[in-house]
């Protein structure tokens, strides 16, 4: 090969100041259209995270929200609840005041009278009252005598020989009356059962 051949390669090999500078000028561009991506990626990325931000504050804020009105609420219930409990009995005693006041007036008078049968029905009165009073409620009382032993309503606290062959596992006798509320049994009626 000769040297001008050799020259020309070389001269063709190498780049010419134009076409480095051109080279740097591509360069230079691509890298700042690289920063331009990377600072619009980096404002895009930042956007994102100062949304994420203020959603993540408003879940909280009503999250925290929540959860005070259900601690309020709660609490309300709680003490609503109490009073309920302490005061409950107010309606039921409130109307059982007339009876105690005729009871009241029933003692004073029995000292004083002179007619014991006016007295008798007197009381007499203030029981029909009361039982009245408790049948409003839906308190009853468990009618047993004559009718076959039934163990969930009665207890038995005796046996004796019924005096005819058809009383046998019959109630022959309340000791105590049993009552129930809205047909639960409060009060098993204490009986005497024929056998």
């Amino acid at each position: 090969m000769s040297d001008k051949h050799f020259k020309e390669q070389q001269a063709s090999s190498t780049p010419n100041d134009e076409e480095v500078v051109e080279k740097k000028k591509t360069n230079l561009q691509s890298e700042d259209e690289n920063k331009t991506d990377k600072q619009g990626k980096d404002a895009k990325v930042s956007d994102g995270l100062s949304e994420l931000q203020k959603k993540y504050d408003e879940l909280n804020d009503s999250h925290l929200r929540l959860r005070a009105e259900f601690d309020n609420y709660r609490k309300r219930t709680l003490r609503e609840k109490s009073e309920l409990i302490k005061n409950g009995g107010e309606g039921a005693l409130t109307h059982l005041l007339p009876v105690v006041d005729d009871l009241q007036r029933a003692l004073d008078n029995i000292h004083k009278a002179t007619d014991m049968n006016a007295v008798a029905e007197g009381v007499d009165l203030i029981y029909n009252k009361f039982v009245a009073y408790l049948n409003s409620q839906g308190v009853k009382a468990i009618e047993v005598i004559g009718k076959p032993f039934n163990l969930e309503s009665s207890e038995a606290i005796a046996t004796i020989p019924a005096p005819q062959p058809e009383l046998k596992g019959k109630v022959l006798d309340c000791v105590q009356t049993g009552y129930t509320l809205n047909d639960k049994v409060i009060r098993h009626a204490k009986v005497v059962v024929g056998e």
